[in-house]
Protein backbone atom coordinates (compact mmCIF):
# COMPACT_ATOMS: atom_id res chain seq x y z
CA UNK A 1 0.00 0.00 0.00
CA UNK A 2 1.31 3.44 -0.96
CA UNK A 3 0.09 6.72 0.52
CA UNK A 4 0.14 9.94 -1.51
CA UNK A 5 -0.50 13.32 0.11
CA UNK A 6 -1.35 16.60 -1.59
CA UNK A 7 -1.10 19.89 0.32
CA UNK A 8 -3.37 22.83 -0.51
CA UNK A 9 -4.08 26.13 1.20
CA UNK A 10 -7.02 28.46 1.75
CA UNK A 11 -7.84 31.47 3.93
CA UNK A 12 -11.19 31.82 5.63
CA UNK A 13 -13.01 33.51 8.47
CA UNK A 14 -15.30 31.93 11.03
CA UNK A 15 -16.61 32.16 14.55
CA UNK A 16 -17.37 29.33 16.89
CA UNK A 17 -20.92 29.76 18.09
CA UNK A 18 -23.68 27.42 19.17
CA UNK A 19 -27.09 28.92 18.38
CA UNK A 20 -28.67 26.89 21.21
CA UNK A 21 -26.59 28.76 23.80
CA UNK A 22 -26.65 32.34 25.03
CA UNK A 23 -23.70 34.70 24.61
CA UNK A 24 -22.29 33.94 28.07
CA UNK A 25 -22.21 30.19 27.41
CA UNK A 26 -20.65 30.67 23.95
CA UNK A 27 -18.01 32.97 25.43
CA UNK A 28 -17.32 30.49 28.22
CA UNK A 29 -16.85 27.53 25.88
CA UNK A 30 -15.33 29.15 22.78
CA UNK A 31 -13.55 32.16 24.30
CA UNK A 32 -12.17 34.63 21.78
CA UNK A 33 -13.21 32.30 18.95
CA UNK A 34 -16.82 33.36 19.67
CA UNK A 35 -15.99 36.91 18.56
CA UNK A 36 -19.20 38.27 17.04
CA UNK A 37 -17.15 39.92 14.27
CA UNK A 38 -15.48 36.63 13.29
CA UNK A 39 -11.74 35.96 12.91
CA UNK A 40 -9.59 34.39 10.22
CA UNK A 41 -7.11 31.58 9.65
CA UNK A 42 -4.64 30.54 6.99
CA UNK A 43 -5.61 26.89 6.66
CA UNK A 44 -3.29 24.19 5.35
CA UNK A 45 -5.05 21.13 4.02
CA UNK A 46 -3.38 17.75 3.52
CA UNK A 47 -5.35 15.12 1.61
CA UNK A 48 -3.94 11.59 1.61
CA UNK A 49 -5.03 8.81 -0.71
CA UNK A 50 -3.89 5.20 -0.65
CA UNK A 51 -3.59 2.40 -3.15
CA UNK A 52 -1.25 0.37 -5.30
CA UNK A 53 0.75 2.06 -8.06
CA UNK A 54 -0.52 1.54 -11.59
CA UNK A 55 1.81 -0.66 -13.64
CA UNK A 56 1.86 1.80 -16.56
CA UNK A 57 2.11 5.15 -14.75
CA UNK A 58 3.52 4.32 -11.33
CA UNK A 59 0.76 6.50 -9.85
CA UNK A 60 -1.86 5.48 -7.33
CA UNK A 61 -3.53 8.68 -8.51
CA UNK A 62 -2.32 11.53 -10.63
CA UNK A 63 -1.35 14.24 -8.12
CA UNK A 64 -2.47 16.95 -10.55
CA UNK A 65 -5.94 15.39 -10.68
CA UNK A 66 -6.05 15.19 -6.89
CA UNK A 67 -5.11 18.86 -6.70
CA UNK A 68 -7.86 19.76 -9.18
CA UNK A 69 -10.47 17.88 -7.12
CA UNK A 70 -9.39 19.64 -3.92
CA UNK A 71 -9.34 23.02 -5.67
CA UNK A 72 -12.82 22.59 -7.18
CA UNK A 73 -14.58 20.88 -4.27
CA UNK A 74 -12.94 22.70 -1.36
CA UNK A 75 -10.63 25.65 -2.00
CA UNK A 76 -12.79 27.53 -4.50
CA UNK A 77 -15.77 27.13 -2.16
CA UNK A 78 -13.93 28.08 1.06
CA UNK A 79 -11.08 30.42 0.16
CA UNK A 80 -11.63 33.99 1.37
CA UNK A 81 -15.10 33.08 2.60
CA UNK A 82 -16.93 33.38 5.89
CA UNK A 83 -17.39 29.72 6.78
CA UNK A 84 -20.43 30.44 8.94
CA UNK A 85 -22.46 32.12 6.21
CA UNK A 86 -21.00 31.65 2.72
CA UNK A 87 -20.25 27.93 2.33
CA UNK A 88 -23.34 25.88 1.53
CA UNK A 89 -21.96 22.52 2.61
CA UNK A 90 -21.20 23.94 6.08
CA UNK A 91 -24.74 25.15 6.74
CA UNK A 92 -25.79 24.28 10.28
CA UNK A 93 -22.28 23.12 11.26
CA UNK A 94 -20.12 24.83 13.87
CA UNK A 95 -16.94 25.37 11.82
CA UNK A 96 -14.42 23.87 14.23
CA UNK A 97 -11.31 22.33 12.75
CA UNK A 98 -12.76 18.90 13.52
CA UNK A 99 -16.06 19.57 11.76
CA UNK A 100 -14.29 21.15 8.79
CA UNK A 101 -12.13 18.05 8.32
CA UNK A 102 -15.25 15.86 8.22
CA UNK A 103 -17.06 18.21 5.82
CA UNK A 104 -14.03 18.38 3.51
CA UNK A 105 -13.84 14.57 3.46
CA UNK A 106 -17.48 14.45 2.37
CA UNK A 107 -16.76 16.92 -0.44
CA UNK A 108 -13.72 15.05 -1.77
CA UNK A 109 -14.44 11.35 -1.21
CA UNK A 110 -17.05 10.87 -3.99
CA UNK A 111 -14.51 12.12 -6.55
CA UNK A 112 -11.68 9.72 -5.67
CA UNK A 113 -12.08 6.82 -8.10
CA UNK A 114 -8.84 4.97 -8.81
CA UNK A 115 -7.72 4.67 -5.17
CA UNK A 116 -9.09 5.29 -1.68
CA UNK A 117 -9.27 8.47 0.37
CA UNK A 118 -7.25 7.76 3.50
CA UNK A 119 -7.06 11.00 5.50
CA UNK A 120 -8.00 14.65 5.56
CA UNK A 121 -5.68 16.65 7.80
CA UNK A 122 -6.53 20.30 8.32
CA UNK A 123 -4.23 22.76 10.07
CA UNK A 124 -6.03 25.79 11.48
CA UNK A 125 -2.78 27.14 12.96
CA UNK A 126 0.70 25.68 13.25
CA UNK A 127 -0.35 24.33 16.66
CA UNK A 128 -3.91 23.11 15.99
CA UNK A 129 -4.96 20.52 13.44
CA UNK A 130 -7.51 17.75 13.01
CA UNK A 131 -7.26 14.48 11.14
CA UNK A 132 -10.24 12.54 9.80
CA UNK A 133 -10.09 8.99 8.45
CA UNK A 134 -13.72 8.47 7.42
CA UNK A 135 -16.45 6.66 9.27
Amino acid sequence: MVYLTRKEHFNAAHKLWNEKWNKDKNDEVFGICANENFHGHNYNLYVTVKGEPDADTGFIMNAKELSQIIEKEVCLKMDHKNLNVEVDFLEGIIPTTENLAIAIWKQIEPHIKQCTLHCVKLYETENIFAEYYGN
